[in-house]
């Protein structure tokens, strides 16, 4: 599947800069949190408060949790879908770039669950959680026109699930001893 779209949302800013860089290089639209969209000053970046025409609310906790960045996430590419999509005016995105948050800052909702819906829709949503697999995405996106192959795809929603379940037992583990 072509990349034309991706959303950056991150808490771990490591070498994001120079990722979105070569994103737009290679014409991929970009959208982004507002956070995040600081740190991409100079790259043509789309506000995710604009794709969606909903502003993010509640001091930011609510910001990807909208039917346009779930749908666009994890539409299957079919004609069922499209008329759907269609008839919503919701666009793909193809292209998912998201860390989250240190549980004991703040428990990340939607971070996660563009994550689990980047990760469950991998035949045609490439999920990126860790800043060491830019690179890997960066020049499997130049080698083969804007698409990433089907076991890079598989191989980084492992990751990412891996990511989540790791996260998930962080949470459970700080409040159970921060609980008792």
């Amino acid at each position: 599947m072509k990349v034309k779209r991706a959303l950056i949302s991150v808490s771990d800013k490591t070498k994001i800069w120079g990722f979105a860089k070569k994103l737009n290089e290679l014409g991929i639209e970009i959208l982004s949190t507002s956070g995040t969209a600081k740190v991409l000053k100079k790259i043509p970046v789309k506000d995710v408060s604009d794709f969606t025409g909903f502003p993010e609310i509640l001091d930011g906790r609510v910001k990807t949790l909208n039917p346009k960045i779930h749908g666009g996430i994890l539409n299957i590419r079919n004609k069922e879908y499209k008329e759907q999509m269609d008839e919503h005016g919701i666009e793909n995105i193809d292209l998912v770039v998201v860390n989250l948050y240190p549980h004991d800052v703040e428990i990340d909702v939607g971070g996660a669950a563009v994550i689990m819906g980047a990760a469950k829709n991998y035949p045609y949503v490439t999920v990126v959680v860790d800043p060491g697999d830019y690179d890997l995405v960066t020049q499997e996106l130049k080698n083969n026109e804007c698409e990433t192959m089907p076991e890079t795809r598989k191989m980084l929603a492992l990751k990412a699930f891996d990511y989540i379940a790791d996260y998930n037992a962080a949470i459970y583990n700080y409040l159970k001893e921060k609980w008792k």
